[in-house]
């Protein structure tokens, strides 16, 4: 039953969602009065004149993003590998991962806009006294929106490399490449590179269809004359004029063959550059002008990093900022009158967040626990399914299918369209842990007449405590950070923190936009402390419980 259910909910939804999508894109939409096919809604798509800009921006942004957060992580993980500061880096991966792309792209604002932090560090050598007439954030080619992608798939793309490492015995191809000559990053290129790729793969073709569909972060840092494509859609979605939901999901449709076009570029891509390898290695090719490249990788990682940080701080200054002129770098005053006033709307959207987020995390490890249990799983494509077809590619189906049954969006509807992107992340942060378990464990328990079902409930969920807790903390965060499943299926009536804050973006109220993104990271962050903090509370006096 485990397995028909997780088939069920990550399967379902992204079947029937395409079904409600191909309908309208081809005419057939019902509860518009349109019961003929027909290819108006096509025609009507290709005839609006953002079309070309519209395309452009989502392919570029999203291959350009992509290629730069492989390269960053990739080539960090080769310059790195053998320095102390690998090991040091990888805690914070997973708080980090677990930053909403919002919250994220807020702080990237407040950290280059104009009268940002970087511009009131440089006012005094610049001679500035007022901010500088530049369009950064907005820009037409999408560079802000490129940045603003870079500098959350990296840390993503990392933990997938290191979750790659151990299945591909990296010491020993690392030691193999050295005595035959090459240097740290060239063997590793050479022979751990093509090993590690097979196993990140999926993941990198996830990180290519996020970039090119992403919709709160487009809305935030990306272009708004024309919008990108998934933005465009959302627009038409949300539109009073119900007519435009056909040419919305043609809009959706076209996304989802773009990104099936791209992810086949990058098939061909992959053939090409692994025969370049092969040639250089036939060759002898040591490439030792590589390794220069160290410090590029490395200072490459160490923006991303120290951005989003920085980023951070700035959303918390602005936050508790009182009067902050330009080009002061921090304000004259701080105050907590900016919660204060909004400490109501702060409360109701907080309580919305948390029911939803604890709901479809905790129904999300349950059944994560259920499947894992299960001896047949399923393959990786299909845990993935719903994180590679875009969002926007599906739910403006599932939203023109509920509204053809009639259903109007609430609380309930909210949580289960989170399920959706919340059950894949839980199981994939706790299927290495959970299958790593020793069964050996099984076997005393057994042996000293323990129950199968006593095993499991006073053995084994006890000494994977911790990877539940992670997990759980990972499905929170993930709930936290949607913004299209709750803004479509909910259909305007469920408000979490995620959509305020995105709301507010084109208000303009910085230190609005600062708490209410404030309390998004900390939702989101708060608990993978807990998930820290309390196996070492619960098992301070096991100290064999973290072994299991």
């Amino acid at each position: 039953m485990a397995r028909a259910l997780v088939i069920l909910i990550l399967i379902g939804p992204v079947i029937a969602g395409l079904i409600g999508v191909i309908l309208p894109a081809f005419g057939y939409f019902p509860a518009a009065g349109a019961d003929q096919f027909s290819l108006e809604p096509i025609q009507a798509l290709f005839a609006w004149n953002g079309i070309g800009s519209a395309v452009r921006l989502s392919v570029t942004t999203g291959l350009l993003s992509t290629a730069l957060s492989c390269l960053i992580a990739l080539g960090f993980t080769a310059s790195m590998m053998a320095s102390p500061w690998w090991r040091r880096v990888q805690p914070f991966l997973g708080p980090l991962l677990a930053v909403p792309h919002a919250a994220a792209a807020f702080g990237l604002v407040f950290l280059i806009t104009p009268s940002g932090w970087i511009a009131r560090v440089l006012a005094p050598f610049l001679g500035w006294d007022r901010p500088p007439e530049l369009l950064i954030v907005n820009d037409p080619l999408g560079l802000a929106l490129v940045l603003g992608l870079v500098i959350k798939e990296v840390p993503f793309l990392l933990l997938m490399i290191i979750a790659a490492l151990p299945q591909v015995d990296a010491p020993s191809r690392l030691k193999a490449s050295a005595s035959l000559g090459y240097g740290p990053i060239a063997g590793w290129t050479f022979a751990l590179l093509p090993a590690v790729y097979n196993q990140i793969r999926l993941p990198i073709y996830l990180v290519l269809a996020f970039s090119m569909s992403v919709v709160d972060v487009a809305l935030i840092l990306g272009p708004t004359t024309p919008n990108t494509l998934a933005v465009q859609v959302l627009k038409w979605m949300n539109d009073p004029d119900i007519t435009l939901r056909g040419q919305a999901a043609a809009g959706a449709l076209l996304q989802l063959l773009l990104i099936g076009a791209m992810i086949g570029v990058l098939r061909m891509l992959e053939h090409t550059l692994g025969a370049l390898g092969r040639w250089l290695i036939a060759g002898g090719w040591r490439l030792s002008g590589i390794e220069r490249l160290k410090p590029m990788f490395t200072g490459l990682s160490a923006v991303v990093f120290s951005t989003l940080i920085v980023g951070f701080c700035g959303l918390l200054m602005w936050s508790i900022a009182g009067f902050w002129m330009f080009p002061d770098i921090i304000p004259d005053s701080l105050s907590l009158s900016n919660w204060v006033r909004h400490s109501k709307g702060l409360t109701d959207r907080l309580s919305e967040t948390a029911i939803i987020g604890v709901t479809a995390a905790g129904v999300s490890l349950m059944l994560a626990v259920l499947y894992l249990e299960s001896t047949r799983t399923l393959p990786d494509w299909a845990i993935f399914l719903p994180l590679i077809i875009p969002q926007v590619a599906f739910l403006p189906g599932v939203q023109i299918l509920l509204l053809n049954l009639g259903l109007k969006g609430g609380l309930a509807v909210v949580i289960a369209a989170h399920l959706v992107f919340v059950l894949p992340y839980v199981i994939l942060t706790l299927g290495g842990s959970y299958r790593a378990w020793n069964r050996d464990y099984t076997h005393t328990g057994h042996a000293l007449g323990a129950t199968p079902s006593r095993v499991f409930w006073q053995l084994k969920l006890p000494m994977l405590i911790g990877p539940l807790l992670t997990a759980l903390a990972v499905g929170l965060a993930v709930s936290v950070g949607q913004y299209l499943p709750t803004l479509l299926v909910g259909g305007g009536r469920v408000s979490t923190l995620t959509t305020e804050a995105v709301a507010l973006a084109s208000g303009g109220d910085r230190r609005a936009i600062a708490v209410f993104s404030v309390l998004q990271l900390m939702a989101a962050l708060v608990p993978f402390v807990i998930a820290l903090v309390l196996p070492m509370i619960l098992w301070r006096n096991r100290r064999g419980m973290s072994h299991g």
